[in-house]
């Protein structure tokens, strides 16, 4: 299946929440959430992910300007997506993303800009456990990306990424890879994609982990032993211990994180974000900024943070058109990495009859429009007990017949019976075995506590007993109607998973968000 990788966000945009931050059971990573109503003084800022970390900066700046800035946390290219779509206008008074490049390349969105001043600024870099650069005879200050190419290809380094398709971070990264393996002296055209596709494709088999945020990103490198590396932000990889920092010889891609004014705003509101703007380029909160965040500061006269590597770099272009940009996205989909196997975990419960059966039918249905070649899908619908494990593969060669499977599998599901939650759990790792050469998931939806089968001490003990790579198999639940929320975050926690939050949100916007982990 071809898939518009970004485009395919579009589809449920109307019921997409964005993200505050929050933290239960989520490794520190956002939660859905909600803007407010529009205050005087008061600047609703839509954000990419990482920024949640500049929030004693904004302390500083509303003392310095009297203006509070609160953010609501998104992936950068799902912010560009919602305001292309018409989906900021009135929300919010302003964008704070990594970066605008894409953003450009939407004449939709990009007609919705009255102005951008870049803020600070970090380059995508490769952290590489200390021990592994050892290993690896690397000199830091001289590593190309056709050494970690090769180094991936001798099966000596393996390492995590944040989804493409979600986060600028990711996508910068897989930009800059391509770039620099096509040998791209300009722009990347498709032709440069399609020479660097082989290339590419060897690159990405040494991707143990994906994820949709930074934040869970290294949380889980964290839990894990067998993933020498992470590709991110410099600022990210800086704040994860035990890793040299590179940023390749050949050239990477920067963020500038510009704070962004809105056409859909009156004079007051953009003078605000002038004033906000105009106080984070100080040389006082420039200081701050770099100290805190490890991100450069734009301002000259600020000198980067201590430990920030100031050897000059190559700056990589970034796509000039936008079907060069999603025609590698969706390369790197459906062709490049390794290909996603997740159980799908459903109460059938007697209290899912009605309207909320439906609403699960409806998010499942639609989220087959998601899903990537080769992946392999498996619904398991629980009670009292398991009642079905249907499991179907999207092949390349015909991939309407393993989604139109999905989709009658999902049509004939029916409520009845208990929640037997962990007992349904443990099946579903027991179904999936080893992880193999896939990233592997298990999305749990419950909307009552377990009233049946095993307790929550079985499961811990059960997956206490889980050995290799069944350990690293995530639990990603989803709060939905009465769900227990700290029974739910437990189990994310205990398994290196994420909660997900359709109580406050859309069970649609929960499964869609969930995709970038998978």
């Amino acid at each position: 299946m071809r898939r518009h990788a970004l485009a395919v966000c579009l589809a449920a945009l109307g019921l997409l929440t964005a993200c505050t931050a929050q933290g239960d059971g989520t490794g520190g990573v956002p939660t859905p959430g909600v803007p407010g109503p529009a205050e005087p003084g008061t600047l609703r800022v839509l954000a990419s992910s990482e920024l949640s970390d500049m929030g004693p900066v904004l302390a500083q700046v509303e003392k310095d300007t009297g203006v509070t800035v609160r953010p609501t946390y998104v992936g950068t290219l799902d912010a560009v997506n919602m305001l292309a779509k018409g989906a900021v206008d009135g929300r919010y008074d302003a964008l704070w993303l990594s970066s605008n490049d894409y953003l450009r390349l939407r004449p939709e969105a990009a007609a919705k800009v009255v102005s951008e001043t870049p803020v600070m600024s970090s380059p995508v870099a490769i952290g590489v456990r200390n021990a592994t650069v050892t290993r690896l005879g690397w000199k830091p200050a001289d590593v190309t990306w056709s050494q970690v190419e090769q180094a991936v290809q001798d099966g000596r380094l393996t390492y995590g990424m944040t989804d493409p398709a979600r986060s600028n971070s990711g996508f910068a990264t897989l930009v800059s890879v391509a770039s620099a393996l096509s040998g791209a002296q300009s722009a990347l055209t498709d032709a440069d994609v399609a020479k660097a596709t082989p290339r590419l494709k060897e690159f990405f088999k040494g991707q143990k982990l994906t994820s949709g945020s930074s934040g869970w990103l290294a949380a889980a490198y964290g839990r894990r032993g067998d993933v020498d590396a992470l590709l991110n932000y410099e600022s990210v990889l800086k704040g994860v211990p035990g890793l040299t920092v590179i940023r390749p010889r050949d050239g990477v891609i920067t963020a500038d994180y510009p704070l962004t004014s809105l056409k859909s705003t009156n004079a007051r509101t953009r003078e605000d974000v002038r004033r906000v703007t105009e106080d984070l380029r100080t040389e006082k909160v420039q200081r701050e900024i770099t100290a805190r965040t490890h991100r450069r500061p734009v301002v000259a006269s600020v000198p980067p943070a201590a430990g920030l590597d100031t050897a000059r770099r190559r700056e990589l272009p970034f796509p000039g058109t936008r079907s060069v940009a999603d025609g590698l996205l969706d390369s790197y989909e459906n062709e490049l990495r390794r290909p996603s196997r997740t159980v799908y975990v459903l109460d059938t419960s007697g209290s899912m009859e009605g309207e909320r059966l439906d609403r699960l039918k409806s998010a499942l249905t639609d989220l087959t429009g998601d899903f990537r070649e080769r992946e392999e899908v498996t619904l398991m619908p629980f009670g009292s007990r398991v009642k079905d494990v249907r499991t179907h593969v999207v092949e390349p060669s015909n991939p309407g017949s393993g989604l139109d499977a999905i989709r009658a599998d999902t049509a004939a599901l029916s409520a009845d019976g208990d929640t037997a939650l962990y007992t349904s759990l443990e099946k579903a790792y027991d179904h999936l075995g080893t992880g193999g050469d896939t990233f592997t998931s298990i999305v749990l939806m419950t909307d009552g506590e377990n009233t049946a089968g095993a307790e929550a001490e079985d499961f811990d003990a059960f997956y206490a007993g889980l050995r290799g790579d069944r350990r690293d198999i995530p639990v990603f639940p989803i709060l939905f109607g009465d769900s227990d929320r700290s029974e739910l975050a437990h189990i994310a926690d205990l398994t290196g998973g994420r909660l997900f939050d359709a109580q406050k949100g859309s069970l649609d916007g929960a499964f869609e968000e969930i995709r970038g982990y998978q």
